[in-house]
């Protein structure tokens, strides 16, 4: 989807071509091909609206100082039909370039256009991609850990999708292996232990009173009738109950923070029982990349980049997670045919890239095809201390203990103000406050006080409509200019932020969107008597609603408008 900014861009890139051939074939520059190069915007306002170092990347090749290339390119730039004003070559040999102010006026003019739309563009060209975040393991409710995932996936998967990606949002289920059979044994323990029976939990078993409270629910409806079962069947029963209640209650809490999945992947179901482990391991063993020791078989990791071997199948002869692990990027990247997994791990799973991707190889899939994000740790904050418990329950602070204290869009806007490789520090008394001090209430009291203005506006009698016709021409004020500049970035902030997977990056763009809007209804009047100025002023400020709305729901924050 073509934008200003893109088209600008091209225009200027377009020009230094020319110039360099222009210049090639004069014979002043001698060079076989011009290298992919990019246009930056410089700190320095006085430095102009793009710069770039082109010269200095051709000037090996074209065994000249970079500052005589610069010379020779913009000698022979043909700059008609452009918003190119001016040309300066500053420094060892950078190009910097001064725009005529009118190209902004596209940029109000493309966003009443494009409304709900604006920003996004077409980088990803259908490209599919799945995005695995969360993934808690059923056993209990989630924590802070799952809380920071799941802000920064769900945002990441909007992000990619304005990016033009096609996007699965995906939950794996943990509901097999070890964590499930002490899950189970625990659950038995509970359950004879309230029937007067007794029972210990097993070393390494579930101590919550999540536990507890299952099984009291459970006898509440059948009874004691499974004291006499054998235990292997009363587990499996018990854990069916309880499995599916949390699998639940994950929904719920889930849903209630915004997140939507698109896949809940079971590894029981889909890759247990219908052989994909099994599957898996006997290719690794036709490849030769195993081997047996102990009674149980090893994969050759330390072949494909991993820092040691790693078991397959147990000597009990049950798969280990490992196993099942490849089983599922293999369904992912092969079965469904996804150009693109990534998968959003705590920082204690860091360990585990290296030799999952080693075992993709092994099997034949591309290791790039994975990309994994790890999210190190939060510390939350409350009265200056660092906060453990929480305030409803006393207890360890949980996704919905969180939401309830401070709702979903200051937890989802605070946990993407910083990169996922950052650790983050929460101020849980700062994402309540109603001041300016808050991001989160910062950028909607924005947002708010647009719709407040022309809520007031249309009460004065002046018809919105009006917008339609304005002439952003006479916009000519240094505050608003800069905020059009910056209305202006929000396609290019979402294709940086794509690329370098961090929606961090649109959570820092929109406050300044906010910060540059406040500076411009500080300084420049809305309602004028100039009918035409506050035409042109309402066109900006409608425009600027549209961007703040449109970078909110890519964060899933809620774009009030009252507050």
């Amino acid at each position: 989807m073509n934008n200003v900014m893109e088209n600008l861009q091209n225009s200027i890139k377009k020009c230094i071509q020319e110039g360099l051939l222009a210049a090639k074939n004069q014979g002043e520059l001698s060079f076989d091909e011009i290298p992919e190069f990019i246009l930056e915007v410089p700190r320095e306002k006085s430095h102009g609206d793009f710069a770039t170092n082109i010269a200095m990347q051709m000037a090996k090749q074209a065994k000249k100082a970079p500052r005589v290339i610069a010379q020779s390119i913009v000698n022979y730039m043909n700059t008609e039909g452009t918003y190119i004003d001016k040309i300066e070559i500053a420094g060892p040999g950078f190009i910097n370039f001064k725009l005529d102010q009118s190209w902004l006026y596209e940029v109000l003019k493309d966003i009443q256009q494009k409304k709900d739309s604006y920003g996004e563009i077409s980088i990803g060209k259908g490209k599919r991609i799945n995005v695995e975040f969360v993934s808690a393991n059923p056993t209990g409710p989630m924590h802070m850990g799952n809380a920071r995932g799941g802000a920064l996936g769900d945002s990441l998967a909007a992000l990619l999708k304005a990016a033009g990606y096609e996007v699965t949002k995906e939950f794996y289920i943990n509901d097999a292996g070890n964590q499930i059979e002490r899950f189970g044994e625990s659950l038995e323990a509970r359950y004879l232990q309230l029937l007067g029976e007794k029972a210990e939990i097993p070393e390494g078993g579930y101590q919550g009173e999540d536990i507890t409270e299952h099984m009291r629910n459970f006898i509440e409806i059948e009874g004691d009738r499974y004291l006499k079962v054998d235990s292997e069947t009363r587990r499996a029963i018990f854990v069916e109950y309880a499995l599916q209640k949390n699998i639940d209650r994950l929904k719920k809490d889930l849903e209630e923070y915004g997140i939507h999945y698109d896949v809940w992947f079971s590894e029981k179901k889909k890759l247990h029982e219908t052989g994909a482990v099994k599957e898996v391991v006997e290719i690794l063993k036709e490849r030769g990349h195993t081997y047996e020791k102990d009674g149980a078989v090893w994969f050759k990791c330390s072949e494909f980049g991993g820092e040691k071997d790693e078991v397959l199948v147990r000597k009990n002869g049950i798969p280990t997670y490992f196993a099942a692990d490849i089983a599922y990027h293999r369904d992912k990247l092969e079965k469904r045919k996804f150009d693109l997994a990534i998968n959003i791990w705590g920082a204690d799973h860091h360990g585990h890239i290296a030799r999952l991707k080693g075992a993709l190889e092994a099997i034949g899939i591309d290791p790039d095809k994975l990309e994994v994000i790890i999210i190190q740790l939060v510390r939350l904050y409350r009265n200056g201390e660092i906060a453990r418990m929480s305030k409803r329950s006393g207890k360890s602070i949980t996704l919905s203990d969180l939401v309830e204290e401070i709702g979903k869009d200051a937890a989802r806007f605070f946990f993407n103000l910083r990169s996922a490789d950052s650790h983050l520090d929460f101020d849980l008394d700062l994402a309540v406050k109603q001041s300016n001090e808050n991001p989160v209430f910062y950028v909607q009291y924005a947002h708010a006080r647009i719709c407040s203005i022309l809520r007031q506006m249309q009460k004065e009698g002046v018809c919105l409509d009006q917008i339609q016709t304005a002439n952003p021409d006479l916009l000519k004020e240094e505050q608003e200019l800069d905020l059009i500049r910056r209305l202006a970035d929000l396609p290019q902030e979402i294709e940086i932020a794509a690329r370098n997977l961090d929606p961090s990056r649109i959570t820092h763009y929109v406050l300044d969107v906010a910060s540059l809007f406040h500076s411009f209804y500080n300084a420049c009047r809305v309602r004028v008597e100039e009918e035409e100025l506050m035409k042109a002023r309402l066109l900006l400020v409608v425009c600027t609603r549209q961007v703040l709305k449109n970078v909110l729901m890519l964060l899933g924050v809620n774009a009030p408008e009252r507050m």
